[in-house]
Parts: C-alpha cells; sequence; structure tokens
C-alpha cells in the first residue's frame, strides 16, 4: 500500500518530538539513573604508550643464533630441555648508538661496545672465561622495524660448539651454562688433543681426548693480540704464533728463549675476522709436539716435561 504524505509527516514529527524531549531531560530535573552521570569518558582510563618486545635473559630458546632477533621467531624453553642457545644478559645501547635511526652495523663503535658487554658477562654467567671452554659467544639486536618501534636491546648468547675447530657444529644440550665452567672437569673445558695434518701439512682435524691418553696437543690458555689486524700473512701468523710460545714457556715453566721452538710447537686460533672486527682480540694458544707420545698435561712439567729436541 502506498503511504500518503501526510501519514509520513506526522511519524517524523512524533521521532523528532521523542528525540527533543530525551535531550532535555536532565534540565527537567527528572535526572539520570543512579551511577549514571551522562558523561561516557570521564571513567576510563587512558591507554598506555604500546610497549616494544623486550627478550629475557636467563633463558634457553630452541632457534640457532642470529645477530637479528624478530619477536615472532623468539621462543623460551626450560633449560632442562634440549635447546640450542642460552641468553647471559640483556642490555641496552647507549647514545650515541641509542640514537640512529637503524640498529648499529658491525663495524660500529656501538656494536664492539655491546660485544665487549656481552664478553665480559658470559664470562661472569659461566664462572670462569669462556674462551678456556668450548664456547661461543654472539650478540643478537632488534630487526630494523622493531628498532624504528623503539626497540633499544641487545641480547647476549652463549653457545656450546662440538669441537675447537673452524667447522665445529652447534651442540643441542640440555642444562643451564650458568657458573657451568665452576666445575674444575667440566666437559666443556679445553685439555689435550690429538692433531692430524692433511698432505699440505695443515690440520685436518684436531680431535679432543683426555690427558692421560696419547696425545700430541694441549691448550695452555689465552694471549691478547692487542691491536694488531686479523693474520693474513705467514708474517703475521708468525706473530701470533711468538704470542702464544710465550704462554706455552709460562705454562709449561720453562724459559722463554730460542731453544723453546724445539721444546714445543704452536697452534694460534684467534676468533674470526668478524668478531676480530668487533674488538675480540684473544688468542687461544695450543702446544703442540710432532709425534703422539703424551700421556699427561705438560703444565708445570718444566724443562724435563718437555726436553729440547734439536733435529
Amino acid at each position: 500500500m502506498r503511504h500518503s504524505p501526510r501519514r509520513r509527516s506526522r511519524r517524523n514529527w512524533a521521532i523528532a518530538a521523542a528525540l527533543s524531549l530525551f535531550a532535555l531531560l536532565p534540565a527537567g530535573g527528572c535526572g539520570y539513573p543512579a551511577g549514571v552521570d551522562g558523561n561516557l569518558t570521564n571513567g576510563w582510563a587512558a591507554i598506555g604508550v604500546p610497549a616494544g618486545f623486550t627478550p629475557v635473559a636467563g633463558t634457553c630458546h630452541l632457534a640457532n643464533f642470529s645477530p637479528t632477533g624478530a619477536r615472532a621467531t623468539y621462543e623460551e624453553v626450560g633449560c632442562k630441555l634440549k635447546h640450542r642457545t642460552e641468553t647471559v644478559y640483556v642490555g641496552s645501547y647507549p647514545s650515541p648508538a641509542a640514537d640512529a635511526a637503524a640498529p648499529p652495523a658491525a663495524d660500529s663503535a656501538g656494536a664492539r661496545a655491546a660485544y665487549e658487554t656481552c664478553d665480559r658477562k658470559t664470562t661472569e654467567y659461566v664462572g670462569a672465561p669462556w674462551r678456556t671452554a668450548r664456547l661461543w659467544i654472539g650478540v643478537t639486536q632488534p630487526t630494523p622495524a622493531a628498532w624504528a618501534g623503539g626497540a633499544r636491546w641487545f641480547r647476549c648468547e652463549v653457545l656450546v660448539s662440538s669441537s675447537i675447530e673452524d667447522d665445529g657444529g652447534l651442540v643441542q644440550r640440555v642444562g643451564t651454562l650458568r657458573n657451568a665452567l665452576k666445575e674444575p672437569k667440566s666437559d666443556l673445558l679445553l685439555t689435550c688433543y690429538t692433531v692430524l695434518l692433511d698432505r699440505d701439512g695443515e690440520i685436518a682435524t684436531m680431535p679432543s681426548v683426555p690427558c692421560d691418553a696419547k696425545h700430541n696437543s694441549e691448550f695452555v690458555g689465552i694471549w691478547d693480540a692487542g691491536d694488531r689486524g686479523y693474520p693474513k700473512t705467514a708474517k703475521d701468523w708468525d706473530e701470533f704464533h711468538e704470542g702464544c710460545q710465550k704462554v706455552i714457556a709460562s705454562y709449561v715453566g720453562v724459559p722463554d728463549d730460542g731453544d723453546l721452538k724445539y721444546r714445543a710447537g704452536v697452534i694460534s686460533l684467534p676468533g674470526g675476522d668478524d668478531v676480530w672486527e668487533l674488538g675480540d682480540r684473544d688468542v687461544r694458544c695450543y702446544l703442540w709436539v710432532d709425534e703422539t707420545t703424551l700421556t699427561t698435561s705438560l703444565k708445570g712439567k718444566g724443562p724435563k716435561g718437555a726436553p729440547v729436541q734439536y733435529q
């Protein structure tokens, strides 16, 4: 049925009258029900500034190490479960690095400062200098998108390597590394090795063995290379070997003189050139004899333990 203009006008007038009456209720003295004041916003709490994601120290993780940590890939697990990495410390980049538009580049002062912090914090966490064990450390920082959103944290990660060789694999382990090196017989500590050479006279493999088993190499300590560049030439390596020879002499208890090279050879293992760029100038040093004849540690054995062997 078709409505007439007169009836439609009457209905619209009724709606308008009802709305006007509703708007005038408070002024007419009728008021609002108890607990209602007519202001829909004055009781709401203010919405806080959005908080970005920040990782947690003392946690273990299933994922492999990554220099960039996205929230989507962050997963904590109990350290009693099998895991790959462990966060020993979470810090914040200070200015001027924090004022930059992007996370610190690998060759920046901010990146070097974060690595230095992680170096120190990892030693504190594991209970002894971490380089005396099959450990490796890395720094994880926010993604560029998270950085743009205000994230300024960095994570210090520690991992266990299957060997001291460059191609050593990442070990999945059970248990925390907190104070792990306080145990004098920790299986993580660097001890004795059997060096095997390839056809070119280069080290092919260097598996670890107990020091009371036959071996031809032993970890003796750390040498600080100072401000030297990463070794590339034979002359560079000679300087590194000379530095490690001093560590060998102190470890065994023999004179650091011209006869030292006839007592034991030397293996110098710096970290990669990537961490060298971050300021890691510590070199792991090992003594080495030509034949697999040692059946005990040479620590403190003196000239009798490492006699001069002229050729």
